[in-house]
């Protein structure tokens, strides 16, 4: 608790930056934003519909 207390410290000084997401990963949610979009637009209609009916069952068939 001490260690996180003492680095909100140091970030509210400006000694160090404020980096929630390591440079190494930045790149892994740039893709996943994308993802979505592009799966949408490749799929019909009705393979979109199919996917969400079959989710829906999953969810809520056995209630």
């Amino acid at each position: 608790m001490i260690g996180a207390a003492v680095m909100v410290g140091k970030i509210a000084t400006g000694e160090i930056e404020d980096n929630a997401t390591p440079a190494d990963k930045a790149h892994h949610s740039a893709g996943g934003k994308k993802g979505g979009a592009a799966r949408a637009k490749a799929l019909s209609a009705a393979k979109r519909s199919e996917i969400a009916r079959k989710a829906a069952t999953k969810r809520w068939g056995g209630q």
